[in-house]
């Protein structure tokens, strides 16, 4: 420690800084959406087509244009009623200059402009204009066409009367600012496609065009859906056998809160669930989803018993067992939403629970009684569900470990970690005892846990809940996770924070991870959604050099980085004055002793296994993300389900992009 300490440093008024206008966007942009990461990029288009989309839910507007430009910038064109451009009485400026450069400023306020809105409540358009280098806004109103540039967010000019106008509406054009969003400014054509087709569902009627100008890009589509989100629950069983027709559709409005509800049933195992409060996707559900929830599963046992198909001395069906096989699409429109967090994932309006509950189940009463034959598939369905959950409950509760000091109900073949804080835990998920006796020996047993796996995984997308229990590997994989499944699972008694799949760099160790992570995207997906689950990249090659003591080893993971290793090293031995022979094989000529193919973790001694897979320090991990859920919900019901015309259709669409020479034989 120095004999000397620094002076404070001063702390006064003169620190105290005041942003203003739209600088406090520019120096915390993180605040205002979300992130500047390629998420962030793309939430400002959102911003401009959501104020186009409350145009469209007050009526007055039936068609966006969304382009990328050649330059990719975006514009967005409405033919809406324009942003108004009288002056505004608070600044003293056209109201439209008003609405990009003052946060907080726009008609969602409770003015009278828009009874229904979604957005950043009056902060969008300002936020864009803050982000991007330039942006002009056009309005066509009153017969004439209005311009205004802006640069970072300042006004460039006056607004001015560039020409006549036969209709009405608002042109965005914007170019986001690489100042601020220095990972990317390269916009996504399909991610905005996702999006925009989304919006089109939720918003009937309404048409939606996006284009892509950019060289050797150009792309264009449309999306209009009379049917709305009944159309969207065809759409998202497109790959799946529905048990009845047509989906349900039920809307009804109290106090202004406009609730659709479309469902269909499918013969499959697992639910979908999509549910949007203005349009803004609820991920995490809410108050919305609750009370549809407590209606379906009240009005199903209701009708049940009214009809005796389930005698008095039989329990209810649970929400578990109505929900198999659902696929539900759920959109409320709130003048006054309340999203619980920055990030609007969540409803928490109370009395939309009641109002949701009370306008389904009038609906879905009357439409069981009007529809028997569906009535019957659907009851019969949930019935079959609960011999099911019944089946398995014994089971089930074998699985849960009811918490981390537990060692009792562990599977006899895992090799558990002796720490008990999760947070530093690891499991490694093996194929076979061979790649598990190495893994074993060159774990850190403080830390890492090994659970080893016998043969293919069981196919949970074809299964339900009794058949997995009956599954000695994935009822091992459940009993060493310690979250339960089901009705059961706790994500807060997981037992390790990184649950990593590590099996052979070929065919059948890519085929045992894609059965791994159908289990747990179909029954866990809140572990992949918490950043818990990893796969691990093992080394294919390994290039030896010198001998003995003196002996060393590079490793390298796949065709492309060993070709361009040998290159490397060669060019070295080049410039240094080596001599190659080029008739020598070319990690000879390389300056390497032998080269190595591993065709399993089991040719690794435990040492090599430690050094390139398991050693924190030097490995390569890859996290399992979902960042489309629904994506992923259509490709693991293609891939993995029963099927098997989907499979080949896949195949045969995708098999002139596989290079042969990559195929592992």
């Amino acid at each position: 420690m120095t004999e000397q300490m620094q002076a404070p440093q001063q702390y006064d008024a003169g620190q105290i800084q005041v942003l203003e206008g739209l600088e406090a966007v520019r120096k915390r942009p993180g605040m205002y959406i979300g992130s500047t990461s390629i998420v962030g990029l793309h939430h400002l288009v959102w911003e401009i087509v959501d104020n186009s989309i409350d145009e469209a839910l007050a009526g007055y507007c039936d068609h966006i244009e969304v382009t990328i430009e050649a330059n990719n910038s975006i514009t967005v064109q409405d033919n809406g009623r324009g942003i108004p451009v009288d002056i505004q009485p608070q600044t003293g400026r056209p109201a439209v200059e008003t609405v990009f450069t003052v946060l907080h400023a726009g008609g969602k306020f409770g003015g009278g402009g828009y009874k229904v809105s979604g957005g950043l409540h009056g902060v969008g358009a300002s936020v864009v204009n803050a982000l991007s280098t330039e942006l002009t806004v056009q309005v066509s109103r009153d017969g004439k066409l209005y311009q205004q540039r802006y640069h970072r967010g300042a006004v460039e000019g006056d607004l001015e009367v560039i020409g006549q106008a036969t209709e009405t509406g608002t042109k965005v054009n914007f170019l986001p600012d690489p100042a601020i969003f220095t990972e990317t400014t390269v916009f996504e054509y399909d991610r905005l496609k996702k999006r925009i087709r989304e919006l089109a569902f939720l918003n009937k009627g309404l048409r939606i065009t996006i284009e892509d100008k950019r060289l050797d890009q150009e792309e264009k589509d449309s999306f209009h859906y009379e049917g709305g989100i009944k159309s969207y629950v065809q759409h998202l069983n497109q790959h799946k056998t529905p048990i009845f027709e047509e989906p349900i559709y039920i809307e009804g409005e109290v106090d202004d809160i406009q609730v659709e509800i479309s469902m269909q049933y499918t013969d499959s195992y697992h639910t979908t669930i999509l549910s949007f409060a203005n349009n803004i996707h609820t991920h995490e559900g809410g108050s919305h989803e609750a009370g549809f929830k407590t209606g379906l599963t009240r009005v199903i046992n209701d009708y049940a018993r009214k009809m005796n198909l389930i005698k008095d001395n039989d329990e209810n069906l649970t929400g578990e067992d109505v929900r198999e096989g659902l696929t539900l699409v759920l959109s409320i429109k709130h003048p006054d939403p309340q999203f619980e967090g920055q990030t609007k994932t969540k409803l928490g309006n109370s009395e939309v629970r009641a109002i949701t509950d009370r306008l389904f189940s009038n609906g879905f009463d009357v439409y069981l009684m009007e529809n028997p034959k569906v009535a019957r598939i659907i009851v019969d369905k949930g019935i079959l569900a609960a011999k099911a959950r019944m089946a398995a409950k014994r089971a089930r509760e074998m699985t849960r470990r009811k918490s981390v000091m537990e060692i009792s109900n562990l599977p006899g073949k895992l090799a558990d970690c002796s720490s008990r804080e999760a947070e530093l835990c690891e499991l490694f998920i093996v194929e076979g005892n061979s790649a598990a006796g190495s893994a074993k020996d060159g774990r850190d047993s403080t830390i890492q846990a090994v659970l080893p796996l016998r043969g293919k995984v069981l196919n949970t997308e074809r299964a339900r809940f009794d058949k997995m229990f009956a599954n000695a590997e994935i009822v091992s994989l459940i009993k060493a996770m310690g979250v339960g499944i089901g009705d059961q699972f706790d994500i807060s008694g997981i037992r390790y924070d990184k649950i990593i799949f590590m099996t052979d760099a070929d065919v059948d160790g890519a085929h045992i991870s894609t059965l791994l992570m159908t289990f747990f995207f179909r029954y866990m997906s809140e572990v992949i959604e918490a950043g818990h689950v990893y796969l691990a990249k093992p080394p294919l090659f390994g290039l030896s050099r010198g001998t003995g003591s003196n002996r060393k080893i590079d490793y390298v993971y796949d065709e492309v980085a060993l070709e361009q290793k040998l290159n490397e090293k060669i060019n070295e031995r080049k410039a240094a004055g080596v001599k190659i022979d080029e008739n020598a094989e070319k990690f000879k000529q390389a300056g390497y002793t032998a080269q190595q193919r591993f065709k399993g973790l089991g040719e690794m001694d435990a040492a090599q296994l430690w050094e390139t897979t398991m050693n924190p320090e030097n490995r390569t991990l890859v996290k399992v993300n979902i960042e489309d859920a629904e994506r992923a919900d259509a490709i693991f019901t293609k891939l993995m389900g029963d099927s098997v015309e989907l499979r080949k259709n896949f195949i045969q669409t995708n098999a002139a992009k596989v290079n042969v020479e990559d195929l592992d034989f």
